[in-house]
């Protein structure tokens, strides 16, 4: 795709930052470029190359100049500790890291002693040099261009570790058909074209940002503002400055948009599609969001890292009739609902949703047992408990993951009880999402201690900040007795989430 829009219309800019800008033609030399300065270091086909990154024009340059090579680009999120990135580097067999400047510290220390080739990606106004051992992201660029390698639809394009059922998250195999047919959906259904100007203020290690937006918009050669990080007021700004057309935001970046100050006397009416989708929104908040942007649909979505996001979608004509739905399926996606015995159920029962298609993933990286799992009986076994309405609209209504979802941020609750099964003091320990105005959930542990015991809240809290990412860390420590179970021992979770 960036070759057929760098023939087509060379000089339409590709993306746009603070720190710099790319054409799709410039974007294609440099991505050639990079491909042969990781060449010459002796990446190839297959290898894994981490991004560890802020938002910027060098991260996508470096997926197009990873896949150029038959290498497979693997976005971190900044958000982690560097026990949970040198996992990710060491399960995956990275190869590269790829860091932004004002990561080097963390990259650094989650790297330390790992045989990887270093990268730096040099930020305006922070030293890019990377010390010893790090090459620059420029010195790359300025290597001679790499012939592209082919590359079958079925090899993986993409690696992305998502938070699973068990204490350690799992690597997601996205192919290059994949990432083609979800483009052909979302186009399909949101309209994509070259006319449109996106705006990427989400991180781009997340499916949201990353293909709710940008990749869909490569695709059709139109362009994308990329801030490095999300500020709400810079959104509203860029907004009105470039006349964005398409985002994607979390519930809580659309609550911090609409809380800025004057934001409804703000020219918004650029905006014609906003992309949420991770909780329930209340008549009032789409009220406050049609008045402040007055041309938007409020496209209330579905999906998953595993099937390169946007499953399903709300149609504007049914915000209101379906509220509480995320909408029907997209377009090359099979969607059904099914009982414990893998039979699908009639229309208004609850089951687990399962989808199959071409846009869902390959597997779970060097995870032949996860993946056999997550495909018993043919089909992709979301883990979600959802119910079709007679009309084909579908309604998420309980996680059989558990899973927490924070800022549009999952966290596993196992993740999470895994390092507080680590301190001494503690006996056993469940973790859960307490419903929260700003994020929507937030992570809250209950413990019971051991016997002669007497933790304290805020010592268990300061155990998980050296261990996990800060979003992941306990907002609240509660103490109990004991545990709620059914009779076979399980965890009631959902009991902790209701009743307490």
């Amino acid at each position: 795709m960036l070759e057929h829009h760098a023939a087509r219309t060379p000089d339409r800019p590709m993306a746009v930052s603070a720190a710099r800008s790319a054409t799709y033609a410039e974007a294609l030399d440099r991505s050639l470029r990079v491909a042969g300065g990781l060449s010459a270091r002796g990446v190839g086909r297959g290898d894994v190359v981490g991004l560890l990154s802020y938002n910027s024009v060098e991260m996508l340059e470096t997926i197009f100049a990873a896949n150029a090579l038959g290498a497979i680009a693997m976005p971190i999120n900044w958000r982690l500790a560097a026990p949970e990135i040198r996992y990710l580097l060491e399960h995956s067999g990275a190869g590269a890291l790829v860091c932004d400047a004002e990561l080097l510290d963390l990259g650094g220390d989650a790297a330390a002693g790992l045989d990887l080739l270093r990268i730096c990606v040099p930020v305006p106004g922070i030293d890019g040099a990377g010390g010893d051992g790090w090459a620059t992201f420029e010195e790359l660029a300025a290597a001679e261009p790499a012939p592209r390698a082919e590359a079958a639809g079925s090899d993986v394009h993409r690696l992305m570790y998502t938070s699973g059922t068990t204490g350690r998250p799992k690597g997601v195999m996205l192919t290059h058909a994949n990432l083609a047919w979800k483009n052909a959906a979302h186009v399909a259904e949101l309209g994509f074209t070259a006319a449109d100007v996106g705006l990427a203020c989400g991180p781009l290690y997340h499916v949201g940002a990353l293909d709710l937006i940008t990749t869909s918009l490569i695709s059709v050669g139109a362009t994308t503002v990329v801030h490095r990080t999300f500020d709400a007021a810079a959104v509203v700004d860029e907004i009105e400055r470039s006349r964005v057309t398409c985002v994607w935001m979390a519930p809580a970046m659309l609550r911090a948009v609409l809380d800025e100050p004057d934001v409804e006397r703000r020219d918004l009416s650029s905006v014609r599609l906003i992309i949420a989708g991770g909780e329930k929104l209340p008549i009032p908040f789409i009220d406050r969001l049609e008045r402040t942007f007055p041309s938007a649909w409020l496209a209330d979505a579905y999906g998953l890292t595993e099937t390169v996001s946007g499953d399903t979608f709300l149609d504007p004509a049914s915000t209101r009739s379906k509220l509480g739905s995320v909408g029907r399926p997209c377009p090359y996606l099979d969607l059904q609902v099914w009982d414990a015995e893998g039979r699908p159920v009639p229309p208004g029962e609850r089951g687990e949703v399962v989808l199959r298609g071409p846009k869902v993933f390959a597997g779970y990286w060097r995870d032949p047992d996860a993946t056999a799992r997550a495909f018993e009986g043919g089909w992709f076994h979301t883990g979600d408990i959802g119910v079709v309405d007679a009309d084909g609209y579908v309604y998420i209504v309980d996680r059989l993951k558990d899973m927490i979802i924070s800022g549009g941020e999952n966290i596993a609750g196992s993740e999470v009880e895994r390092v507080l099964d680590e301190h001494p003091a503690v006996l056993e320990v469940a973790v859960v999402g307490r419903p929260h105005e700003r994020w929507g959930e937030v992570p809250v542990a209950y413990v019971v201690a051991r016997p002669g015991s007497a933790p304290t809240a805020d010592e268990l809290i300061e155990h998980c900040r050296g261990q996990l990412a800060r979003f992941k860390v306990p907002a609240d420590v509660e103490f109990l007795e004991a545990l709620p179970r059914n009779p076979s021992g399980k965890v009631l979770k959902r009991e902790l989430r209701e009743e307490r």
